[in-house]
C-alpha cells in the first residue's frame, strides 16, 4: 500500500481494502473437522468430546450458541409512531437526502423493502460484496480477488455461511430472504442502472446474506489475512466516537446518544447506508453496512446504540512445530487433517482456469504459511454463534433496558463496545464481545504467535457476558469510547484493570482522542443538544495542550528568522483544525518529527513525561529535549516549504472534501492529535493536495424526548451508484458544520419526500 503526505494511503484496491481492516478480535473455533479430532487428539485433551460435539452441531445447525436453540425475539416495542404506521400503505419514501424510508405492514415487506433500497443506493457495491463471500470473486473478476477467495475459502466461510442460515429461526431466516428478493427483484426491473460486470452474482438469497455478514464481522474485523499470513499488519485507522448521557447530565433532563463512526471513504465493505425502518412492531433509524439487512447504528422512540472498535481478542495465531507431514502436540506428532477444494480464476481471455486448494487443518484450526515461512494455525472464536444479525435486530426491538440486556448478554456479536441510552435514563457502555478464556498471558502475549505444541494454550471456553467490562448508569452522568481501552468508559472509573484478567485490554496509552473525549464531558456540568453538537464538531488538537507552549518558549533564543517565523505562526494559531487555519500543517510536520508518522503519532520518547494511567488525562507531556525539539520545528518548516512553496498554507486549501465534481475546502484533523472531528487525509495525485481517506462517516445525535430529536450527517452521501444525485450532495453541510435534521415522523417524511416505491406487490404475495 503506498503512503503519502501526512501518512495517508494514497490508492487502495481490492486487497488493500481488506487488510486495511487488521483489527484484533474474536470468535470461537468450530471450523476443525470432528473427524481430525476425535482420530488426533481424543486421547490427549479433555475438551475433544466437547469440541466434537460442537462442530457436529455447526454441520446439523440445530443448536445455537451455548448448546442452545437460537433465543426467541425480544418483545415488540409499542411506540406512538410505530402503532400509528400499521395503517400505512406498504412503501419506501425517499426523502431528498436519498434516505429510504420503508413502511410495511410486516417485517418481511419492510426487510424486503430494504433490499430493495439498498440495491438502488449502492448496488454494484452489494453484488459485488456478495460474490467476494462467496469465495468466487476470482471467477467472476480475476485473479485480483484470488487471494481474498483463498482467505475465505481455507476458513471455511462460505460453506460455514450456508449452515448458520440454516440455523436462523425460521421467522427471522423469512426475513434474510425477503431482504435477498428486494435486491433481486430490483436488478430485475432496473437492470440498466446495476454495472453489467456484477449482474453475473444475480440472483442472490438469504445465505449470501449470511455469509456476507460472517466474513465482515469474523474475518475482516476479528481475523484478518494480513494480520494472520502477512508478517504484519499495515496501519489500522482506527476510529469512532460514542457517548451516552445521562438526564442528570443534560440541560434538558433528557438522555442524550452520540452516533459518530469514522471508516475509509472509498468504496468497499465499510461504507455506510443510512436508512428508517418502519414495521407493525419496531422502527429502527440510522446507518450500518452496506450489504447488512440490520441497522447497527440505530435508534427509535425509546432507545438507541452505537458501536465502537475495541480491541478485544477473539482471534489467535498457533506458530506450529511442523515434522513431515505433521506437528508436534504435547510431546507427540499429529497428521494434519487434510483435504482439497477448488475454485476458478477468470483470465484475460474470460476463459476460467481450476485451481485446487489443498487445506490443513491442526487442533487448533486451519493451517497457513505465513509471508515469512512460519506455519501457523488459526482459532477464531464464535465460530458456533450465528445470531448475529437476530440479535441486532432484536436488540432494536427491546422493550425495556432489562430486555436490551437478555438480548445484549447472548454475545452473539463477535466484537464492538456497545453504548446504549434509552428514553427512561439508562445509560451503559460494554466492552462487548467473544472473549476466549486463557489459563495465562498478556495481550502482548496473545496477539503474538503463540506456541501451538501444547494443550497448555489451547483455549475453549469463551467468558459470560457478566465477566466483561461493563458501565451501568454511573455517577458521573456519563459513558464514552473512542476507540480506547474500557477503563476510563466514565470518569471517576467505576473499576480498575486489574479487576479483569490481563488479556482483556491493553492498559494503554490512551489516545488524545480518547483523552479530548472525557475532558469534554468533565468540562461540562450540564449539556444542552446545542452544546452536544458542537463537541462533536471540535478540531481542537489536544496535543498542542502537552507541548506547543514548552517549544514556542525554547524557540525565544533561536535567532534563526525561520524559527522566529515558526513560532509566531504557531504562536497566533487558535489549536483547531478548521479550513482557515495556516498553522495545522506545520504543527503536523513538527508532530511527525516529534512523534512519529501520522495517522498515529504514537512514539512517547520525546516527552518528558510519558503517558501513565495514574495520570491518564494529562499525559503525555512536555519536552524531553527542548533544544531538539526546536530543530524539529526548523526541519519542519523546510519540510512544508518544499512541499507547499511557504510555511503557512491555507488548511482548506490543501485538505479539500471532493466527490465527483464537487471540490471544496476541508477541515478536521487526526485523532492522534486530539481532534474529535477525525479526518484522515489521502494524497492521490502527489501533488500535495488531499482528500479525506477516512474519518466521519455516519454521525448521528439523539435526545430521547418525546417525541426523540435527531440531527445528523452522512458525510459522503448515501449513495454510490452511478449517475446518483445523493453521492456529494452532503458535503457542503460537512463543511459549514451543518447537520440534518433527520425526519422521523411521517408527516416530515412526506413534506421531504421525492420519490415513492410501492411494496405492495410483495405484500400481496404474502398474502396482505
Amino acid at each position: 500500500m503506498a503512503y503519502a503526505r501526512r501518512g495517508c494511503p494514497a490508492s487502495d484496491t481490492a486487497e488493500d481494502r481488506v487488510n486495511f481492516a487488521t483489527l484484533p478480535r474474536l470468535q470461537f473455533f468450530c471450523s476443525v473437522k470432528p473427524t481430525h479430532i476425535v482420530n488426533q487428539v481424543l486421547m490427549k485433551s479433555r475438551h475433544a468430546i466437547v469440541y466434537g460435539i460442537v462442530c457436529i452441531w455447526l454441520l446439523s445447525c440445530a443448536v445455537s450458541p451455548g448448546g442452545n436453540r437460537l433465543p426467541e425475539s425480544a418483545s415488540t416495542s409499542t411506540s406512538t409512531s410505530i402503532l400509528a404506521a400499521r395503517n400505512q400503505t406498504n412503501e419506501i419514501l425517499w426523502d431528498s437526502y436519498g434516505v429510504p424510508h420503508i413502511y410495511g405492514a410486516d417485517a418481511k415487506t419492510v426487510f424486503y423493502g430494504y433490499g430493495w433500497a439498498q440495491a438502488q443506493s449502492h448496488g454494484d457495491l452489494i453484488l459485488k460484496l456478495y460474490g467476494q463471500s462467496r469465495g468466487r470473486g476470482a471467477e467472476y473478476w480475476g485473479p485480483e480477488y484470488e487471494a481474498t477467495d483463498t482467505w475465505l475459502l481455507r476458513n471455511g466461510v462460505p460453506a460455514r455461511g450456508k449452515a448458520w442460515y440454516q440455523a436462523q429461526l425460521p421467522a427471522f431466516r423469512d426475513n434474510l430472504d425477503a431482504f435477498a428478493q428486494g435486491i433481486n427483484d430490483y436488478a430485475a426491473a432496473h437492470a440498466d442502472a446495476i454495472d453489467p460486470d456484477v449482474l453475473k452474482v444475480l440472483p442472490v438469497n438469504g445465505v449470501d446474506v449470511v455469509t456476507h455478514a460472517h466474513r465482515l464481522m469474523n474475518y475482516v474485523y476479528v481475523a484478518s489475512p494480513a494480520r494472520t499470513i502477512g508478517r504484519q499488519s499495515p496501519p489500522v485507522l482506527a476510529g469512532s466516537n460514542a457517548y451516552a448521557i445521562a438526564p442528570s447530565k443534560s440541560s434538558s433532563g433528557n438522555s442524550l446518544l452520540l452516533q459518530n463512526p469514522h471508516l475509509p471513504w472509498p468504496t468497499g465493505f465499510f461504507t455506510y447506508y443510512e436508512a428508517h425502518l418502519i414495521g407493525p412492531d419496531f422502527e429502527m433509524y440510522g446507518a450500518t453496512q452496506v450489504g447488512l439487512p440490520v441497522i447497527r447504528f440505530a435508534f427509535n422512540q425509546r432507545m438507541g446504540i452505537a458501536n465502537t472498535v475495541n480491541g478485544m481478542l477473539g482471534a489467535t495465531s498457533y506458530q506450529l512445530t511442523t515434522r513431515g507431514s505433521g506437528y508436534e502436540f504435547d510431546g507427540e506428532l499429529l497428521e494434519f487433517d487434510t483435504s482439497a477444494v477448488e475454485y476458478k480464476v477468470r483470465q484475460a481471455d474470460k476463459s476460467l482456469k481450476t485451481k485446487t486448494i489443498q487445506l490443513r487443518s491442526s487442533v487448533h484450526g486451519p493451517v497457513f504459511t505465513r509471508d515469512d515461512g512460519v506455519e501457523v494455525a488459526l482459532r477464531v472464536a464464535g465460530l458456533d454463534r450465528p445470531g448475529m444479525l437476530q440479535q441486532y435486530f432484536d436488540m432494536m426491538r427491546a422493550n425495556s433496558f432489562e430486555e436490551f440486556e437478555e438480548v445484549i448478554s447472548r454475545l452473539q456479536v463477535p466484537t464492538f463496545n456497545i453504548v446504549y441510552a434509552d428514553i427512561e435514563g439508562n445509560i451503559q457502555y460494554i466492552d462487548n464481545g467473544i472473549l476466549p478464556k486463557r489459563k495465562s498471558g498478556d495481550l502482548a502475549f496473545w496477539r503474538g504467535l503463540v506456541p501451538g505444541n501444547t494443550s497448555e494454550f489451547l483455549w475453549n471456553e469463551i467468558h459470560p457476558f457478566e465477566d466483561l467490562p461493563r458501565v451501568v448508569n454511573p455517577d458521573s452522568g456519563f459513558v464514552q469510547n473512542s476507540n480506547d481501552p474500557p477503563w476510563l468508559a466514565t470518569y471517576p472509573p467505576t473499576y480498575q484493570s486489574a479487576d479483569f484478567p490481563p488479556y482483556v485490554a491493553d492498559i494503554g496509552p490512551m489516545s488524545l482522542r480518547a483523552q479530548q473525549s472525557v475532558k469534554m464531558m468533565l468540562e461540562h456540568e450540564k449539556i444542552s443538544f446545542k452544546q452536544f453538537e458542537q463537541l462533536k464538531l471540535s478540531t481542537y488538537a489536544l496535543m498542542t495542550e502537552r507541548v506547543l507552549d514548552e517549544l514556542l518558549q525554547a524557540a525565544t533564543v533561536s535567532n534563526d528568522p525561520d524559527i522566529k517565523a515558526g513560532a509566531k505562526l504557531l504562536g497566533n494559531w487558535n489549536r483547531n483544525y478548521d479550513e482557515d487555519n495556516r498553522a495545522g500543517i506545520l504543527f503536523e510536520e513538527w508532530a511527525t518529527k516529534f512523534a512519529g508518522p501520522p495517522p498515529r503519532f504514537s512514539l512517547q520518547d520525546n516527552y518528558r513525561e510519558q503517558w501513565s494511567a495514574l495520570a491518564p488525562l494529562t499525559t503525555p507531556l512536555g519536552l524531553a529535549d527542548a533544544s531538539r525539539a526546536v530543530e524539529m520545528l526548523g526541519e519542519a518548516i523546510i519540510e512544508t516549504r518544499r512541499k507547499y512553496g511557504r510555511i503557512d498554507p491555507r488548511f482548506g486549501d490543501v485538505s479539500r472534501f471532493q466527490l465527483g465534481d464537487v471540490n471544496i475546502p476541508g477541515h478536521g484533523g487526526y485523532g492522534y492529535l486530539g481532534a474529535f472531528r477525525v479526518m484522515t487525509w489521502a494524497d492521490p495525485d502527489g501533488d500535495n493536495i488531499c482528500t479525506p481517506y477516512h474519518g466521519e462517516t455516519w454521525v448521528a445525535m439523539v435526545e430521547f424526548s418525546t417525541p426523540v430529536k435527531a440531527r445528523g450527517l452522512m458525510s459522503y452521501g448515501n449513495s454510490r451508484q452511478s449517475g446518483t444525485s445523493n453521492y456529494s450532495n452532503q458535503l457542503d453541510h460537512l463543511r459549514k458544520d451543518e447537520f440534518r435534521t433527520l425526519w422521523l415522523q411521517r408527516d416530515e417524511v412526506e413534506a421531504n419526500m421525492v420519490e415513492r416505491t410501492s411494496l405492495n406487490s410483495f405484500s400481496e404475495k404474502l398474502g396482505r
